[in-house]
């Protein structure tokens, strides 16, 4: 895999801590761990010797949903017999939720071995964070000879160190507001960062059709004679229902024709079904260009997405009595969803654990929040954490109430205490205050 075993080998917490405080990592620090080039990424992939092109992949970049986009699909693919890799980010509670083979963790060893044994080029190159783990996950799955591998790119496209990989399909999910310091302040430039991952003859999948980002993909598909494809123009799932055992059941179409009737998905978000849209869109691009997914692959996979995946975070429930959900959507967009879906759900009061992070507009946020709520006001333990006071402050412009707690652990437990049995808690704002209720309650505290 790499050098000489160090004398001093770090065990698996000392590698993940090493690997958090040594390595740039935007999640932690935000702007000053982003860097606009693939240099260190062509390093890494040369020393250990272009692992990508050892096996097939689909890559999927996007603002909101290519997480949910990238679970589904891994599902299906291995529900279809591939041995399949599923590289994604961030993490909720342990690094190696990054890196799976068939809904497996990669191992603590392996995590272990590979920093371990590649200290002296780690130090020689110096790459970030997610430079390091996107060659960690390729040279993984290129060991693991994986089928096909399903990439997630960390934020943008062009410039994304997953942009190396030359994949069967490419896929947008859809393009929102966000990350617009490295992205660009507009759909229309965003939508051109991430249509970077598009290849020469590759067909693109686009999730959303946006009036606004159109042109753009039209633009570099023609360009790179890339056939193009809206899933949201071909697949239509207007209405979906919630089963007794607690699946999203849905009747999708493609033009007029009813094509997957009953489909059940174990994801309860109501925006799933743009996510189906684009994961079934994608399904045909797969059959096209020759892989055996049968129709029932699709059904199973998509009806136990959470338990062959491991996917966490999106609507799911983790308390009853009252109810308590999570969500990890935490920008304008992703909120929008979450706070539609919320006028949807009975409740009698509602209590909301929000936290953000330091380096985006709160005030885009807030402005969608329910003034019907109160608000627990906390934040997560990484430095790009808001100040809950100054959320708050923040907060009270736009009439929201609430009260600030320096812990998440003691916002969930004061919200569950306050609240009454026909109530609901919410907890979300940012994938961080999601990892750390889901931490706290995983600790049983």
């Amino acid at each position: 895999m790499g050098e000489d075993l160090n004398t001093n080998r770090m065990n698996y917490k000392e590698t993940v801590e090493f690997l958090f405080s040594n390595l740039p990592m935007f999640q932690r620090i935000g702007p000053a761990a982003y860097k606009a080039n693939l240099d260190n990424t062509h390093a890494l992939d040369e020393h250990f010797g272009h692992p990508h092109k050892s096996f097939k992949t689909i890559h999927i970049a996007g603002t909101n949903g290519k997480g949910s986009v990238s679970h589904m699909l891994a599902a299906v693919l291995q529900t279809a017999g591939y041995k399949t890799g599923l590289f994604t980010s961030p993490h909720l509670l342990d690094f190696r939720e990054r890196i799976r083979v068939n809904g497996e963790l990669i191992s603590e060893d392996y995590v272990c071995r590979f920093v371990n044994e590649n200290t002296s080029l780690i130090e020689k190159i110096s790459p970030s964070f997610f430079e390091l783990t996107t060659l960690m996950a390729f040279r993984y799955f290129a060991d693991s000879k994986v089928d096909i591998a399903v990439i997630e790119t960390g934020m943008g496209g062009r410039l994304d160190s997953t942009n190396i990989i030359t994949p069967l399909v490419s896929v947008i999910t859809n393009i929102g507001l966000d990350h617009t310091q490295f992205l660009g302040n507009t759909p229309e430039l965003i939508a051109g960062e991430k249509a970077g991952i598009i290849k020469a003859g590759i067909p693109v999948v686009i999730g959303e059709w946006q009036k606004e980002t159109e042109a753009v993909y039209l633009n570099f598909s023609q360009k790179l004679n890339s056939e193009l494809f809206f899933a949201s123009k071909t697949y239509n799932i207007p209405v979906s229902l919630q089963s007794p055992d607690r699946k999203q059941i849905m009747y999708i179409h493609k033009g007029e024709a009813l094509v997957y009737d009953n489909l059940a998905v174990d994801l309860l978000g109501l925006y799933q079904r743009k996510n189906i849209a684009t994961v079934l869109m994608t399904i045909d691009c797969l059959r096209e260009s020759g892989a055996q997914i049968s129709k029932e692959s699709i059904y199973t996979g998509l009806q136990n997405v959470r338990s062959i995946t491991g996917l966490r975070g999106r609507w799911e429930t983790i308390g009853y009595n009252p109810l308590i959900i999570c969500d990890t959507g935490h920008n304008a967009a992703g909120i929008t969803e979450v706070v539609e879906q919320i006028k949807q759900t009975p409740y009698k009061n509602l209590h909301f654990v929000f936290g953000m992070v330091s380096d985006k507009d709160p005030g885009s946020v807030l402005a969608l929040l329910p003034k019907n709520a109160f608000y627990y006001f906390t934040k997560a333990d990484i430095p790009r954490a808001m100040n809950p006071e100054s959320l708050l402050l923040k907060a009270t412009e736009f009439g929201l109430k609430g009260e600030v707690f320096q812990e998440i652990s003691e916002a969930v437990e004061v919200a569950k205490a306050k609240a009454e049995k026909e109530d609901l808690v919410f907890i979300g704002g940012s994938t961080f205050i999601v990892a750390g209720a889901l931490k706290h309650f995983s600790e049983g505290i």
